[in-house]
């Protein structure tokens, strides 16, 4: 890789690692419905806005629906997954389960025969579905109503996710990365409504609008132009490999910073997911090959 590409490649890592610690304090300032809706406006705004500011031409002449549909998934029903998650199984497991979505999107990519499986990719899927079992199923804190419905949200979240990714790869192919990151826009107004069963629960302080403005700004809008730059550059499959170090970094801050603890079993179900995940995205092939893009996800994870 180039040296712009491995900076872009730290860049989204670190980003993406920290925003589960920004996302704790957003969920804990406006709710997490709030968290989602306000995210995703902003987010979708700051990007129209600088659109426009930098004369840049959007083109959305595959229509309006494609991009509701990525909005509703990718952004709407991951979003509000995981934001509905993380406070209640803590940023270590919640973003372990995020890996989940490339086996997800394997799954989702078979059904719609967009790729065969291989068995390389099917050892791959059952490694990580067992890791996903021990890591559920032998928690570090008693299994509680909330823990289990954290769980359960956190593992839609990561399903929504890889629905979306593969949707957008088979309809929204020839969008550009501004175009279909504009799917926060429209994961917003979606979940707008929300916001009347779920209100925000207090005034937030002016430090809340801050870290809201950074998970917006920086960590969404800003990372997925990113994040869409290094796939021109260097390839969907190596650049959804990001997925790993972000696991990694969020783990390393759940544990280190917020004093979350992993149990044994639970870590050598975490190695199995991101090991499951490593055998079916194949990073880093030992010979050079053709990879069809429609087997890859084409967007990682909105943390």
């Amino acid at each position: 890789m180039k040296p712009r590409d491995i900076a872009a490649y730290v860049f989204l890592a670190v980003t993406w690692g920290l925003s589960f610690l920004v996302l704790l304090k957003v969920v804990h300032a406006f709710g997490w419905v709030g968290a989602v809706t306000l995210r995703s406006l902003v987010a979708g705004i700051t990007l129209f806005l600088f659109a426009a500011s930098t004369r840049r031409k959007l083109d959305f002449s595959a229509g309006w629906r494609p991009f509701a549909m990525v909005g509703a998934t990718t952004v709407a029903a991951q979003l509000i997954g995981l934001s509905y998650a993380t406070p209640r199984i803590g940023t270590a497991m919640a973003a372990i389960l995020v890996a989940a979505i490339s086996l997800f999107s394997m799954i989702i990519s078979q059904l719609w025969g967009l790729e065969r499986i291989t068995v390389r990719g099917l050892a791959g899927l059952l490694l990580g579905t067992a890791g996903i079992i021990v890591l559920v199923g032998f928690p570090a804190v008693p299994i509680t109503a909330p823990f289990a419905f954290g769980c359960a949200a956190s593992l839609f979240s990561s399903f929504s996710a890889a629905f979306g990714s593969n949707y957008a790869n088979r309809h929204l192919r020839s969008a550009g990365s501004w175009e279909v990151t504009s799917a926060f826009l429209f994961g917003g107004l979606m979940t707008l409504p929300l916001l009347l069963a779920v209100p925000v629960p207090a005034l937030p302080r002016a430090v809340d609008f801050l870290y809201l403005a950074i998970l917006a700004c920086v960590m969404s809008a800003m990372t997925y132009v990113v994040y869409f730059r290094l796939v021109a550059s260097i390839g969907a499959t190596r650049a959804i490999s990001v997925e790993f170090a972000v696991t990694t970094i969020a783990v390393l801050v759940g544990t280190v910073m917020l004093g979350e603890a992993l149990t044994i079993i639970q870590a050598f179900g975490a190695v199995a997911i991101i090991g499951g995940c490593v055998l079916v995205l194949d990073p880093f092939p030992r010979s050079a090959k053709v990879v069809p893009q429609a087997a890859l996800p084409s967007a990682p994870p909105l943390v």
